[in-house]
């Protein structure tokens, strides 16, 4: 599992190596040919930025692949299989990958998500769902008959959870007694906002309420102000939303400004 996982990352490690220096210090020499210590070094940093710590074990580990990977490719090479078509293909290939992915990182490293802008996305997101939040439950059925002897026989004492569980067609709401949780009203369709936001706390519709989804029976089960996280709770979740947002736009940018004939 090490070597596989090893070999890998020097595949990734190796393709990205750019011309060393002459005098460059060697990790080995295999059979004349000098290995500059800076493949290892670059395989080295791939597997630290994969969070495995660098013991004596994986340091012996990445010399070994390197030596093995020279041994490898000279062989390769007496053989002429440098030469062939299709490893001249697949090495311009890996080398448009490994500029692209060298392409985004220095994007967003020139291009930071600012406090600011943060702030700004932030007070958005406090200006959409400030206000209250409703605890509402319902049963969503697919006709309006159902709907209607369904609050009959809650009327009548049957209750909601149970009818809620056997007949909801809404499974994940269902499963809880048609429990929605809580939830800025917004966040539900027109018409479901519309009935749930007319109840009292503990009031149920008296007539079925139809959505695009079928016939609901909502009850409200209470009613609170808003409880929105503060701002250095969800920051670094604004930062990455944003971040992906520029990177989104600087490919969309560059779509929109090449010339394609």
């Amino acid at each position: 599992m090490k070597k596989q996982l090893l070999s890998g990352l020097v595949a990734a490690a190796l393709l990205g190596t750019v011309a060393l220096p002459v005098a460059a210090q060697n990790i080995a020499v295999v059979n004349g040919q000098a290995i500059p210590k800076e493949r290892a070094d670059v395989l080295r940093q791939q597997v630290e930025r994969s969070g495995r710590p660098i013991t004596p074990e994986l340091e012996k580990q990445i010399k070994d692949e390197v030596i093995a990977r020279e041994i490898f490719l000279q062989e390769a090479a007496k053989r002429n299989l440098d030469k062939d078509p299709d490893f001249k293909v697949q090495m311009e290939l890996a080398r448009q990958t490994i500029l692209i992915r060298e392409l985004f990182p220095d994007f967003q490293k020139n291009n930071p998500v600012t406090d600011a802008e943060i702030k700004a996305e932030y007070d958005k997101f406090v200006a959409a769902n400030s206000g209250k939040e409703y605890k509402a439950s319902h049963i969503l059925v697919p006709t309006e008959a159902e709907a209607k002897a369904i609050i009959a026989s809650i009327k009548k004492g049957a209750k909601f959870e149970d009818i809620a569980k056997k007949q909801s067609k809404d499974p994940g709401s269902g499963a809880k007694g048609g429990d929605l949780d809580w939830a800025n009203p917004s966040s539900y369709v027109s018409e479901f906002t519309e009935a749930l936001i007319k109840l009292q706390k503990g009031q149920m519709t008296q007539a079925p309420v139809k959505t695009q989804f079928g016939w609901h029976v909502i009850r409200l089960d209470d009613v609170r102000q808003a409880q929105l996280p503060k701002l250095e709770d969800v920051k670094p979740q604004i930062a990455q939303q944003l971040q992906q947002q520029k990177l989104a736009k600087f490919q969309e940018d560059l779509r929109a400004k090449a010339k394609i004939e």
